[in-house]
């Protein structure tokens, strides 16, 4: 199946879409440095097993969405306004959210500011979003001054795209191989006119955030939330028994949590894939009709 390429908000944001234009909308949220092309193996699942309609976003500085101008941060919560401008453009007052890592931070965010605007949450390898202990913030505020005061260096040039896959396995936050990392990285790269390729992230990304909500205020934020949430972990992925991903878990009232085999990027992982699909599908079945499990 494939994809359409979408430019909303003015052509501020670019996205993929799969689905017939009429069916039910879901709204797809990447994670940080990927784009939407995290979903390109997922989506058509889905879209097959439900008759739905998935619009995965490249978040601002992320796949072919603009950056945004200098001297503007990129900071998560701004990240929520990429969001509602989606749903604006598409004309949606409210949409399912399926969102991975960073991207599931972002969801939850809107979840628990905007409930109107979110009907349910499907997450995968991701919840809440990271947080720095109150007595540490004055130490975050320098990083990310002094982060922010030197000069970026220039987009990465690789020879091609070979090149650009085997730097991004190499040099990942998160552990990924080649076959998972090939999407997110063609869909991240833009052709030279002297035959080399060059990532489209913006470098600004890269930089140490300025603040962070502390512990505190990401447990209340989780607690806000309402809507029916599905969590989905790779077994090797970033959650595990770690104590704030065992807090977040707790914090929001009725998460159904399902772990699976795979990593933190199980939802492109082949041998994951189909498991990771017919639970969502298996979730959605039963959450669209309000009965999802405690």
């Amino acid at each position: 199946m494939t994809p359409i390429e979408l430019h909303l908000d003015e052509g501020r944001l670019a996205a993929l879409a799969w689905g017939k234009p009429d069916a039910p909308t879901w709204l797809a949220l990447h994670g940080w440095l990927d784009n939407a092309a995290s979903f390109a193996r997922l989506a058509p699942l889905l879209v097959e097993r439900l008759g739905i309609r998935i619009v995965a976003l490249d978040f601002s500085g992320h796949g072919h969405s603009r950056r945004h101008p200098p001297g503007v941060d990129y900071a998560i919560w701004d990240y929520c306004h990429d969001v509602l401008d989606a749903l604006a453009s598409l004309k949606l007052e409210t949409a399912p959210l399926l969102a991975h890592s960073m991207g599931a931070g972002v969801a939850c965010l809107l979840a628990a500011a905007l409930p109107e605007r979110v009907e349910r949450l499907m997450l995968i390898d991701g919840l809440g979003t990271l947080s720095t202990p109150g007595e540490d913030t004055a130490e975050q505020l320098r990083r990310g001054l002094l982060g922010h005061r030197r000069r970026s260096s220039p987009s990465p040039r690789y020879a091609d795209i070979e090149s650009a896959v085997r730097a991004r396995v190499a040099g990942g936050v998160t552990p990924i191989d080649a076959d998972t990392a090939r999407p997110l990285v063609e869909r991240n790269l833009e052709s030279l006119e002297d035959g080399h390729v060059r990532l489209r992230t913006d470098g600004r990304l890269l930089r140490p955030s300025l603040v962070r909500f502390c512990p505190e205020q990401v447990a209340g934020l989780l607690a806000a939330i309402q809507v029916p949430s599905l969590l989905i972990e790779g077994q090797s992925g970033i959650l595990g028994d770690r104590v704030s991903a065992r807090q977040a878990r707790a914090a929001l009232s009725g998460l159904e949590r399902r772990v699976l085999p795979g990593g933190h990027h199980l939802h492109l992982e082949r041998e994951a894939l189909a498991e990771v699909a017919l639970s969502i599908a298996q979730w959605e079945q039963t959450a669209a009709l309000g009965v999802t499990e405690a």
